[in-house]
């Protein structure tokens, strides 16, 4: 079903595009919520974000996909939810990138290359990396996980991570390199 259908369901009613819709977008809401707020109170701030969009499907304009509309209203729940608990998001410094970096922005010792192995052994590891993956991914700053899992796991645009997350797209960029270089880091460690 195309997201004019989906649409034209929703807005008459129809309980099985409400489930579309649901299985569709759930799991990138609920993504960009914890990333934003954690996982203690992602959950309740999606569903916040679930009752804001029916409520503001009839005024839907299409200017953006459901999808992106449905992140961006969760987006501002959760920023809803931090202004009224009164939690401050951090601003690192860019201290880790001086050291992985040199002065004219090369690796100061490059990724060792990485050969990936069948063995029964290497799909063991496999589980350790994903666990630790998933571990150094909720360590990451609220800013720098949201970005991340919109960019890297949804596949949203730099253009569309901006508008939600109301942050330039350089800004953008800079998030994303250094979440990246967290989570590479902990490849790394998860290799020595």
């Amino acid at each position: 079903m195309d997201e004019r259908e989906l649409i034209r369901r929703l807005l008459d009613g129809d309980e099985a595009a409400y489930r579309t819709l649901v299985d569709r977008c759930h799991g990138a809401m609920l993504a960009t919520a914890r990333a934003l707020v954690g996982e203690a109170i992602a959950e309740e701030v999606v569903q916040e974000a679930w009752l804001s969009a029916i409520q503001a499907l009839p005024r839907f304009e299409g200017r953006s996909s459901l999808k992106t509309w449905l992140i961006r209203i969760t987006a501002n729940r959760a920023k809803s939810r931090l202004r009224r608990e009164a939690r401050t998001v951090s601003v690192e410094s860019p201290e880790d990138l001086e050291r992985r970096f040199d002065a004219r922005g090369h690796w100061s010792e490059p990724p060792r290359p990485w050969a990936v192995d069948e063995r029964p052994d290497a799909l063991l590891e496999r589980d350790r990396l994903k666990a630790r993956l998933d571990q150094a991914l909720r360590r990451l700053p609220p800013m720098q996980q949201a970005v991340v899992v919109m960019r890297d796991m949804e596949g949203l645009a730099f253009a569309d991570i901006c508008k939600i997350l109301e942050i330039s797209e350089s800004n953008a960029r800079v998030l994303l390199h250094r979440a990246r270089l967290k989570l590479w880091q902990a490849v790394e460690e998860t290799r020595d």
